[in-house]
């Protein structure tokens, strides 16, 4: 696939310096790459399955390892991954169906279970889920009584079993492509999905509390705003890049009541807020949050004023993954210039002094940790849910074999 491994170094690339925006594009985009990889995988006439899976799993750890924080890029890779089990494992039962298989052993009349055992469908599909790979007609038949096999084929049989394999490899990569764009089309209206749950939750003159800017967060308001809703918001200024700010901007440009506060008066203005609204970078597989800096504060003063503490985000941000992962990457630090000029402090970074180290240091994280006991609410694009129940969907849209992508070893 020398085509698609530019299009895959290319985008390699631009994680790894960070010009993709958004965990939303990011998803997105990977989501694109992934079905390009799934479109261009030439497969052979057994183990299709098995060959879209190690496609996707060599360009995946190299998406992850170009850029460990975004976690949503793992996320989709992880999601392409169960989609093909689930295709194989559909095309598998439809095969079944289609050979007339029993279900069960209760018809026994025509057959002595010594001499004619009878082969059942779960069998059959629990063999394809253990080899990851559809059983071929011939193996299917070999299991059934001699008098329930097909004619042999005439001298032209060849070409048409020919046919019929080629037919069964275009059907299963054409299904895999179908659910990755189910998938796609999910990501790009999951704000639309999470924005219809708005009018439920804000009510007539609530006090909202945010911080910082998340898009998730807006639209979420923006929805509530067109629905007629009077309500104010009050923004903690999400220092120091201070995105509050652009945020507050946008609200007000809407016609929404908005109350700029800054980081360190959360605890002070909280006890007038009737619910915290805040989006999320990640959502972890133990119902905790990462998300910008600054929000486990927010989260803290929540909790200690019964207020209710909502998350917004879309089920791409969903990780299978447990804090304490080694894969996870609970941080980044951002660049010390949000917090200082150089200029102004250059005498304080003096390297000639104290041992050859400088006097000032500058720590500039970008997301804290929430852990579940502090969320009241997650709504995502399925709905609201509670954070002991992200378990259920992490079993809906990730396989356990694909919490850790990599290359197989190959004997």
């Amino acid at each position: 696939m020398p085509d698609i491994q530019a299009h895959v170094n290319d985008f390699v690339l631009k994680l790894k310096r960070r010009k993709i925006e958004g965990s939303q594009a990011t998803a997105r985009q990977t989501a694109e790459l992934l079905r390009a990889v799934v479109s261009h995988q030439r497969l052979p006439y057994t183990n299709q399955a098995l060959a879209l899976l190690d496609a996707v799993r060599d360009v995946g750890e190299q998406l992850i390892a170009a850029n460990p924080v975004e976690l949503a890029v793992g996320n989709i890779v992880r999601r392409v991954l169960h989609i093909i089990r689930e295709e194989d494992l559909t095309s598998v039962a439809s095969a079944v169906d289609g050979l007339g298989l029993s279900t069960n052993s209760d018809d026994d009349d025509n057959f002595e279970h010594d001499d004619h055992p009878i082969l059942s469908a779960a069998a059959v599909a629990a063999t394809a889920r253990s080899t990851l790979r559809a059983p071929s007609l011939q193996t299917l038949l070999e299991g059934l009584p001699e008098s329930a096999s097909a004619p042999r084929p005439s001298s032209s049989g060849g070409d048409s079993e020919g046919k019929s394999k080629s037919a069964e490899r275009k059907k299963l990569k054409h299904d895999v492509i179908e659910a990755i764009n189910e998938l796609i089309q999910d990501i790009e209206t999951c704000h639309e999905q999470i924005s219809e749950q708005a009018v439920g939750l804000i009510h007539q003159n609530e006090v909202i509390l945010t911080l910082g800017r998340s898009k998730t967060v807006k639209e979420f308001l923006f929805a509530a705003n067109e629905k007629k809703r009077s309500f104010r918001v009050f923004i903690a200024e999400g220092a120091p890049r201070y995105q509050g700010h652009v945020l507050a901007k946008e609200l007000v440009a809407k016609g929404l009541q908005t109350t700029v506060i800054t980081d360190s008066a959360v605890f002070a203005m909280i006890s007038r807020v009737n619910m915290v609204i805040v989006g999320a970078h990640a959502i972890m597989a133990n119902g905790g949050v990462i998300a910008p800096v600054g929000i486990n504060m927010v989260a803290l003063a929540a909790q200690r004023h019964a207020v209710p503490f909502v998350v917004v985000a879309g089920t791409h941000k969903l990780c299978p993954l447990y804090p304490h992962n080694p894969e996870v990457l609970l941080n980044d630090l951002q660049c010390p210039s949000d917090l200082l000029d150089f200029g102004e402090f250059s005498d304080c970074m003096d390297f000639s002094t104290s041992g050859g180290s400088p006097l000032l240091h500058v720590v500039n994280p970008a997301f804290d940790f929430i852990p579940s006991k502090l969320v009241s609410l997650f709504v995502t694009d399925t709905g609201g849910h509670s954070p002991s129940y992200m378990y259920r969907l992490i079993a809906d849209y990730y396989s356990t074999d694909d919490f850790v992508v990599e290359r197989r070893i190959k004997s």
